[in-house]
């Protein structure tokens, strides 16, 4: 892939996007095709089951004179095909709204991944994993199923409704009153239910993610949190959380009973005033009785229909507050500067009098309690000079750095917490831009670069690597695509777990993560280094790559990195003495002065 056709794609991964956020408060956009001509077979369906109530009326009074039966043939066959048609028209709404809304549903996942890629790791300011995962998987299902959720029920009811009114116009219009003012008054109790829901669908959606927060932060880090003695802290504040969520809940569900609650009401009294109206006529001789019978049905078949809006305002409200909380995390500037220029020329990385600024006011306005930022990169030969950061709503610079770093080099960056070493190795890594001085990767500035191919130098290693749902090979593949089955094997053996390979019942068909095989730390630490190096990439980096290992397991994981990354650059951040001790030279982000350590 060509530079500029990476930056076309960006370019219609971003309009795609915007796609995504559209649905914002108050308006869920033009509906697919596909919705649509759903809604449209679910029109007919509703249609087919008020005319099986009608139909049935007519039939039920009409026998009761004990007619010829050729006289109720007519209303005989419209029974029993009203009957036979309506669930096949009404499978047929579900097969094609389910078809359009998940075609729709892969197309904007898509769309919000690729949307993510310029915005991590600075756009994403505190949210963790869990907040992002529940950004773009729940609050992006809410968003498009509401499509078919929304769409659909409103096409039934309002289409059907008309149809009702009409044909009572048509055939007894003094009744008409009474139906017009049961879908008028369904229609306002509907609107306020879908207010009352509205209001507090957000906070539902607050108090699940902090559920999610802390469900994530004890499955994560329990074993930290033992040692500490948090765990009852954060069971405490879980519990609090949930207690939230049910009261939040319990107000959204004010809003449903309502909707629920007035249909059967509403639908009673539209039937007296149906029948009341009809009273006189019939008891004059001018309304025959099979067709008041036909008619007094109508509300109730009617009310079936209408009885859909309660799921779709529900649907409706949570889709608003979902899609809100979509817009915030997508709805901001890419914290890297696109460009469509060449494919670096070499593996050089090259800093001089470098300033990198990270303005998180916004990030701040758009971030939710608890989350925490991320970052991590790297490099392959780096010179560098000064590389300043703006973070956490302050202003962090960086201490005056000077290096070169050259193919094969292993260098560990050094210093306190807070001093800035992910946010170089996010410079450097091409995740953030700098902000003033000059980068340079293979003797080319960053910024006459392509993004895409800049990025692709180097493989990053955090301390909390990721363990997808799949198999073996799969979750190795993702580096990789087209690499064999050799070179995964091989991947694996250079990381240390050729053992634990021959081990598995499937061999790389082996199924990890939920639903498979449990996967320790210092495996899923190996599993991450050796995707790293299946990338082939030049440049691997490490940021505190056994943070969370203990010293033995820390130790075979360095071990094993030291025999195999022989022709990788290797730049690694660790407070571990047993991470720097291996390495060629020391960077420190506090003085910036090279230290020789081998």
């Amino acid at each position: 892939m060509t530079a500029i056709q990476a930056g076309r794609e960006s370019q219609q991964a971003g309009q795609e996007s915007q796609t995504v956020v559209a649905r914002s408060a108050g308006a869920l956009g033009r509906p697919p095709f596909g919705i649509v001509r759903a809604g449209l077979v679910g029109v007919v369906a509703s249609a087919f089951g008020v005319g099986l109530t009608a139909a049935s009326g007519w039939l039920i009074v009409a026998a009761s004179a004990r007619p010829l039966l050729s006289v109720l043939m007519v209303a005989i066959i419209g029974v029993q095909s009203f009957g036979t048609f309506r669930p096949v028209a009404r499978y047929l709404e579900r097969l094609l709204a389910h078809d359009a809304a998940l075609a729709e549903l892969a197309r904007r996942r898509t769309a919000v991944y690729r949307a993510l890629i310029p915005l991590t790791p600075a756009r994403l300011g505190r949210r963790g994993r869990g907040r992002v995962l529940g950004a773009v998987v729940h609050d992006l299902d809410d968003v498009v199923l509401a499509q078919v959720r929304v769409t659909v029920p409103l096409l039934e009811a309002g289409l059907c409704a008309v149809g009702a009114v009409a044909l009572t116009a048509a055939l007894f219009p003094a009744a008409v009153w009474a139906l017009v003012g049961y879908v008028v008054v369904y229609a306002l109790v509907t609107w306020r239910a879908w207010r009352i829901e509205r209001s507090a669908t957000g906070a539902v959606i607050a108090a699940r993610g902090a559920v999610d927060r802390d469900c994530e932060l004890l499955a994560s880090n329990l074993t930290a949190l033992q040692a500490i003695g948090a765990t009852a802290t954060v069971l405490a504040r879980l519990e609090r959380a949930q207690r939230d969520l049910a009261v939040a809940t319990l107000r959204a569900d004010r809003g449903r009973l309502l909707g629920i609650g007035a249909g059967p009401v509403l639908n009673g009294l539209a039937t007296l005033g149906m029948a009341l109206a009809m009273a006189g006529p019939v008891h004059a001789g001018t309304l025959r009785a099979p067709m008041a019978g036909m008619l007094v049905l109508l509300p109730v078949a009617l009310g079936e229909v209408l009885g859909g809006l309660s799921d779709a305002t529900s649907a409706l409200a949570r889709a608003e507050a979902a899609a809100r909380r979509v817009t915030r995390l997508l709805d901001q500037p890419p914290a890297v500067a696109e460009s469509t220029g060449p494919e670096p020329s070499g593996s050089e990385l090259a800093l001089t009098e470098v300033s990198a600024s990270w303005d998180q006011s916004a990030v701040a306005d758009h971030s939710e309690p608890g989350d925490r930022a991320a970052g991590s990169a790297a490099g392959d030969r780096v010179t560098g000079s000064r590389a300043g950061q703006r973070g956490g709503g302050g202003r962090h610079d960086l201490a005056a750095l000077t290096a070169t770093i050259s193919p094969g080099d292993r260098v560990a960056i050094t210093g306190p917490n807070g001093s800035g070493k992910s946010t170089l190795l996010a410079v450097l890594a091409r995740q953030l831009d700098p902000a003033g001085g000059r980068y340079a990767i293979g003797g080319s500035p960053v910024g006459e670069l392509g993004l895409e191919e800049a990025r692709g130098a180097f493989a990053v290693v955090d301390d909390e690597p990721h363990v997808f749902a799949g198999t073996l090979r799969a979750n190795l593949l993702l580096a990789r695509p087209d690499a064999a089955d050799e070179d995964v094997v091989a991947a694996v053996d250079r990381a240390g777990l050729a053992d634990w390979l021959a081990e598995l019942p499937d061999g790389l068909d082996t199924q990890l993560g939920e639903g498979g095989r449990g996967v320790s730390g210092g495996q899923r630490a190996r599993l991450s280094v050796a995707r790293a190096q299946l990338s082939e990439r030049p440049v691997l980096i490490l940021d505190e790559p056994v943070a969370h290992l203990d010293a033995a397991t820390a130790d075979a994981v360095l071990a094993g990195l030291a025999r195999t990354a022989v022709d990788q650059t290797v730049l690694i951040t660790s407070h571990q003495g047993r991470a720097v001790d291996w390495c060629d030279r020391a960077l420190s982000t506090v003085t910036a002065e090279p230290e020789i350590l081998a």
